[in-house]
């Protein structure tokens, strides 16, 4: 049966969390925030957590210095997904990724549909996979993010969700 088996051990993660914007600060920022807040009461390890203005090159130093990290095991970007100018998160990291999870982005839309409807299409949500780290990359508002970690992310990162989940893989994804 798919979900969370509690007789099975936990595995915790360890979690950067990088907001993308040009007007917050820590104090202000309110996705950060939720999802670090989310994410410790989940068990997980918030190893980092950072925000850079809405700069390519900014954005892509940032996460590939938190890649080169032992400590770190996944990223997740909130913000600079959408359709804007100054939106280039997946201009600055779709190129790093060595291999795409394009089912995170179906089915954070379909989770997404259930709560802004066709605001959705807005969204460019997306995953990969560098030098065997997750990055997930979610739209800027609390709402996204609450989506995202709440009805995705979480049991992707719990060992404990059958019939399979991110955390069992992650000693593999470095095979060659």
């Amino acid at each position: 049966m798919a979900g969370i088996n509690p007789s099975l051990p936990f595995y915790p993660v360890r979690i950067a969390v990088l907001i993308v914007s040009d007007t917050r600060t820590l104090e202000t920022d309110t996705s950060g925030h939720i999802l670090a807040t989310r994410l410790q009461e989940a068990g997980h390890e918030l190893a980092d957590r950072d925000i850079v203005a809405d700069d390519k090159e900014v954005i892509r130093m940032r996460v590939e210095r938190w890649i080169d990290r032992p400590d770190i095991d996944v990223v997740i970007t909130s913000g600079g997904t959408g359709l804007t100018g100054r939106d280039v998160t997946v201009e600055a990291l779709s190129p790093l990724f060595e291999k795409t999870l394009d089912g995170f982005s179906v089915i954070f839309h379909q989770v997404s549909y259930q709560s802004v409807g066709l605001s959705t299409l807005q969204s460019r949500a997306m995953a990969g996979l560098v030098k065997g780290k997750f990055i997930f990359c979610l739209p800027g508002s609390n709402g996204a993010v609450k989506d995202g970690w709440d009805k995705v992310i979480s049991y992707q990162l719990d060992s404990r969700h059958k019939p399979c989940n991110l955390v069992e893989l992650m000693p593999r994804l470095q095979e060659v």
